[in-house]
């Protein structure tokens, strides 16, 4: 067998999509989780020239050669040389589109898209990354000019400037799309999410009844907390939208992009975008002090200058909803604090015990039998928890949380506890969703459901 089969057969048994050559570079296989690299050093100018002769009498002279009922297609871009798998002859594939790719994941029940230069089409289904066979690889001009047509030009010169944009997308009738353009190696690409059309309910989401009567309070902080991918937004959104519905409010919010759009119901609803409507989050909070607001969004807590602006306006007479990423609740009280300069964090936990009211920390996982479900841990900020805050004792609000279950508290590891017990989740993925792993898989062999 010829080297360069060796080498193309190697990207087929990683499931990779192209190969890739270069002079004085290691051979590597394009992936769905990155560049795999085939040895362990470059080649030289005379592999190359081999590999390529190679490929030459392979081919019989054409750009394309079929290894083991798939095909792959040669080029030479930019002094590199690219094997991209393609489909045998007689295997009918399609063109990406983006519009109808973006129906496709909404019919599918995806929750994301990725388009990125050179390889296939790809989505996230229930959490696992799946390529689209059926489509051919992404041509990055045409990438381009495709986005070219459903981008508005502010957000493609921000592209071109700095390589990296964000902004919401919406298809009328279909869903809104919070969408990423950025660059990697192979060329541009792009990651649409989807912002469902309906905003479901805080009952539909399984979000405990103690959070939802938090929201009912004039002042205080709420934090829905988690990693990336977690479903805080619509969390957040499905808290605007019970208290749109049940109060009559002035509610604003400060996201970036905006994601789930609000009409007005009972209350008053304006929705800003950072870098359309403000400048920043800091400057946007500042400003809407002057807006006559009664509930403030703030889509992400992700600087001090803003922490400190939203604490101190739910200390001041106003319900704030905020986000951050962290994987606890008690991480999220330790985070904002360490935010702070060391002479600044005394004060800080006396205006964080006087203004936190709840944090809600979720977790996204596998349902048995194909779809999502989140496991909510909940704090509930009691005098007690308060004073931990104030007294630099958050070590143990876990103890006070495990004894406050009938005031609403919850850790983690309970939240998937349960799950696994009614069957919704498997015992695997809750272990590994939690935070405290060992303490959860030595719970769930004592009650025999490992």
């Amino acid at each position: 067998m010829k080297n360069i089969e060796k080498m193309l057969n190697a990207v087929l048994q990683l499931r990779g999509v192209s190969l890739e050559l270069g002079e004085n570079l290691i051979p590597v296989a394009h992936t769905a989780e990155g560049m795999r690299k085939l040895t362990k050093t470059p080649l030289g100018e005379r592999e190359i020239r081999l590999l390529l002769s190679e490929w030459e009498e392979l081919s019989k002279g054409q750009k394309s050669f079929q290894l083991n009922e798939e095909v792959f297609h040669f080029e030479e871009r930019g002094g590199k040389f690219l094997f991209t798998r393609g489909r045998p002859e007689h295997t009918q594939t399609e063109q990406f589109d983006t519009q109808k790719l973006l129906k496709l994941i909404v019919e599918k029940g995806a929750s994301d898209l990725h388009l990125s230069s050179g390889c296939r089409p790809i989505i996230r289904l229930d959490g696992e990354i799946i390529t689209l066979e059926e489509f051919d690889p992404v041509n990055e001009t045409e990438l381009l000019n495709q986005l070219k047509a459903i981008v508005p030009a502010n957000a493609l010169k921000q592209f071109e400037e700095t390589n990296d944009v964000d902004l919401a997308y919406s298809i009328p009738g279909l869903a809104r799309f919070r969408t990423n353009i950025f660059r990697d190696h192979r060329g541009a690409c792009v990651v649409f999410r989807v912002i469902p059309s309906e905003i479901l309910t805080l009952k539909m989401l399984g979000v405990p009844k103690e959070v939802v009567e938090l929201t009912s309070l004039s002042k205080g902080l709420i934090l829905v907390t988690g990693p990336t991918g977690s479903g805080k937004s619509t969390t957040l959104a499905a808290l605007v939208d019970h208290i749109n519905r049940t109060c009559s409010k002035h509610i604003i919010t400060i996201e970036d992009p905006l994601e789930f759009i609000h009409e007005n119901k009972k209350s008053h609803v304006n929705q800003r975008e950072i870098h359309t409507h403000t400048e920043s989050f800091k400057k946007s909070l500042r400003a809407a002090l002057r807006e006559d607001p009664d509930v403030i969004l703030v889509g992400e807590m992700r600087d001090l200058e803003t922490i400190a602006i939203a604490v101190e306006m739910a200390v001041t007479g106003h319900l704030v909803l905020g986000t951050l990423h962290t994987a606890t609740a008690v991480g999220t009280v330790d985070r904002i604090v360490d935010q702070f300069p060391v002479d600044q964090q005394s004060q800080i936990r006396v205006m964080l015990s006087d203004s936190l009211v709840g944090v809600v920390s979720q977790v996204l996982c596998k349902k048995k039998g194909g779809g999502r479900i989140a496991a909510y841990e909940v704090l509930i900020v009691t005098p007690s928890v308060a004073n931990l805050i104030r007294e630099s004792k958050t070590f143990q609000i876990p103890s006070l949380m495990q004894t406050g279950r009938g005031l609403g508290m919850q850790l983690m590891n309970d939240a998937l506890l349960e799950l696994v017990e009614k069957k919704i989740v498997s015992a695997e993925d809750a272990v590994a969703r939690s935070t405290d792993p060992d303490d959860l898989r030595k719970t769930l062999k004592m009650k025999g459901l490992s």
